[in-house]
């Protein structure tokens, strides 16, 4: 196969098609790169790019050389040693050479690898490549916020900037051409008889000959008045500003800070959240995030406060929920909100709570919600809220569960939830 290496500038970027193309071509080492560099970076910094090396022996761009061709045979002068045919030996390691140090023991010579660093942009398409939103139904487009300039045609006014060169010239030629047209067809029939008068023998002081030629010099005269380009001619670029449709997505965070989660829990919780709402920003152009914290009351509390603010007491899950359905059915009851829920909890709750909470999930909230995830953060047995989910899980597709035992399986629990479905 042969590669062509187009080294034209390309807007800002060098080379941006062949960046691509090598983009695809090293598809495999980039990837392995990216799945190394999310288990050795905090998910905060996941929105980074990333240094990627790959060995020398795989980067090596064909070049096109002269080669001789056929069979050539060549004489050195001052050989009076070998003759043709002659066999030569192979020369021993560790020969010749005046410096004091030692050699290595490999014979073999080595090249650094081959360094690229991806972009942001670039990071993150190979980092949510095989992810998707299950069932995800975008229910309604947003209301209009936003507006696009968009080109509608020509206007015969406008500012010179907006000058449309290439029309104004066009519609300046059909009109030179339609205004000339009677002109140039009687200077053509004057022309056609004064050249016949001529053929006949007619002198040039003729009368009829005179009258020709003054006709021909007015018509031509009539011509050149006509002018290369009227302010009428000139045509302005039109745009208009249309609605630009954007979907919308509104994203809850609940988490339990109840004395039984400890940091490091709440610490896993938080890389989670921060992991899919990096997510949802790909798929969704506009985003509002709501914040609950719960341990035996729960309470909408700002992003600070939801991450940094320290609590204690006994766990009722019940009351988070209870606030998620008020916060739906006030603020984003309309039926245009895309609503994904993530909570995360150690298992903790009190076992008469429970059962109330899978009430809850399945008689108000699943039916409101594209997609819920629970993720589970003990590496204990399962408790009375894991099993009171798991029905829920059985009866409700949008609905997805876990367990995270350590930061590790953050991602790999991630990709679990939200890995592209089967084609049905």
């Amino acid at each position: 196969m042969t590669y062509l290496i187009d080294r034209r500038l390309q807007g800002k970027n060098k080379s941006a098609v062949n960046r691509e193309r090598f983009l695809r071509r090293y598809k495999a080492q980039i990837k392995d790169a990216v799945g190394r560099a999310i288990k050795g970076r905090s998910i905060t910094d996941i929105e980074n790019g990333e240094k990627v090396s790959i060995p020398v022996k795989d980067v090596n761009e064909p070049h096109f050389g002269h080669a001789h061709g056929g069979v050539w045979e060549v004489v050195s002068p001052g050989n009076t040693e070998y003759q043709k045919g002659d066999q030569i030996n192979r020369p021993k390691s560790g020969g010749g050479g005046s410096g004091r140090g030692r050699a290595g023991n490999s014979e073999q010579t080595t090249e650094d690898d081959f360094i690229f660093e991806l972009t942001r942009e670039e990071f993150m398409n190979y980092f949510f490549e095989d992810l998707e939103l299950p069932n995800m139904v975008k229910t309604q487009l947003a209301q209009t916020v936003e507006f696009k300039n968009q080109r509608a045609g020509y206007n015969v006014s406008g500012t010179p900037s907006n000058i449309h060169v290439l029309r104004s010239l066009r519609g300046a030629l059909g009109r030179r051409i339609a205004v000339g047209g009677p002109t140039r067809k009687a200077m053509k029939q004057a022309e056609q008889e004064l050249k016949r008068l001529q053929e006949l023998g007619a002198e040039d002081d003729d009368v009829r000959v005179l009258e020709l030629k003054h006709k021909i010099h007015h018509l031509h005269t009539k011509l050149l008045a006509i002018p290369f380009i009227d302010p009428f001619d000139l045509r302005y670029t039109n745009r208009i500003k249309v609605p630009k449709p954007s979907t919308q997505a509104v994203m809850f965070c609940i988490m339990d800070v109840s004395g039984s989660m400890d940091e490091m829990r709440k610490d896993t919780a938080k890389r989670f959240f921060i992991l899919l709402y990096l997510f949802l920003k790909r798929v969704y152009e506009k985003i509002e995030v709501v914040f609950i914290r719960h341990h035996t009351a729960a309470a909408e509390v700002d992003e600070d406060e939801f991450f940094h603010s320290r609590e204690s007491g006994g766990t009722v899950v019940s009351s988070a929920l209870h606030m998620l359905q008020k916060i739906l059915t006030e603020r984003y009851g309309q039926g245009d909100w895309n609503a994904y829920v993530a909570q995360a909890s150690d298992g903790d709750n009190w076992d008469n709570d429970s059962v109330l909470c899978k009430q809850i999930l399945v008689n108000h909230i699943m039916p409101r919600v594209q997609y819920y995830t629970y993720v589970e953060i003990t590496d204990g047995p399962p408790q009375n809220l894991w099993e009171q989910y798991t029905e829920v899980a059985e009866n409700n597709a949008n609905f997805a569960m876990q367990k995270i035992i350590t930061p590790a399986d953050i991602y790999p629990v991630f990709r679990e939830l939200f890995k592209k479905q089967a084609a049905r």
